[in-house]
């Protein structure tokens, strides 16, 4: 467990308001809602929790290291690559390309967290049940999707998002261990390189210069606690090797806390 409170630079500050006037959205427009009483972080205390996942894809091992309790947390707005490689998934099967429609959504959704779009999407593949047709497929064994319209309640563990990202952006992986094609995966890196810069943010940090930007984030603060869900997912290169980088949390007393939080956890996984 880690708890890191630091007083935001103007630049942080000036990202920390867009990135609440994003929640703010979210919440308006009830995609992302409270989770159930049980799954909820009690208001009692501001104790964050996080949990990372790291992968050396230029290494000799070939296992994710997990720091923490490799526990479920809400995904917020993480699970927008599983929806993308869902979506690409079923179009492969289907024999035929993305509609300019579908990229239409798949690429703000990625680029700018666009939750008009990921609604969109959620709704094409099936909601809950195409994610888990999808993700079974994908070698995810952690992950459910959220009740009805509410994607971002999506639970997930790290090492679940490793697999994920596995899937995305390992190359060392043997023929056929994906079922995402050469152009699917490609697809999906491409737009998470692409990420607005007030949302490069997170695993992006481990590089030591924050100019990687292969990743999505996701955050949410909770109706029932004031407390903030914030994730980071992605690939970085460290020192000449690609790492895959998964940090959940949750129970911030802040968004630039849980940004914070996010940040050092990942340099530190990585280090």
């Amino acid at each position: 467990m880690l708890s890191l409170t630091a007083l935001p630079s103007p630049t942080a500050r000036t990202r920390t308001g867009l990135l609440l006037a994003c929640a703010a959205a979210l919440l308006t427009a009830g995609t992302l809602h409270p989770a159930p009483a049980a799954a909820a972080t009690p208001s009692t205390g501001t104790s964050s929790h996080v949990t990372a996942a790291v992968l050396d894809l230029d290494g000799a091992g070939r296992t994710p290291v997990v720091h923490g309790e490799d526990a479920a947390y809400d995904t917020a707005s993480i699970v927008k690559v599983d929806i993308l490689a869902t979506l690409l998934l079923q179009a492969q099967d289907a024999g035929r390309q993305l509609t300019a429609a579908e990229r239409g959504h798949a690429e703000p959704m990625i680029q700018r967290s666009d939750n008009a779009a990921a609604d969109a999407l959620w709704r094409e593949i099936g909601q809950s049940d195409g994610l888990a047709a999808a993700n079974k497929r994908l070698g995810l064994t952690s992950t459910t999707g959220g009740p009805g319209s509410r994607w971002g309640l999506t639970r997930t563990t790290a090492s679940d998002q490793i697999r994920l990202l596995r899937a995305v952006f390992d190359s060392g992986t043997t023929a056929g261990a994906t079922p995402l094609n050469a152009q699917s995966r490609a697809y999906i890196g491409t737009l998470m390189g692409q990420v607005v810069p007030e949302q490069s943010w997170g695993v992006s940090a481990a590089d030591g210069s924050g100019s990687a930007k292969a990743l999505k984030n996701g955050w949410l603060q909770r109706t029932t606690s004031g407390l903030w869900d914030v994730n980071s997912v992605g690939q970085v290169t460290v020192k000449g090797h690609r790492y895959l980088v998964v940090v959940l949390s949750n129970g911030s007393a802040s968004m630039s806390e849980g940004v914070s939080l996010v940040e050092e956890t990942a340099r530190q996984a990585v280090a």
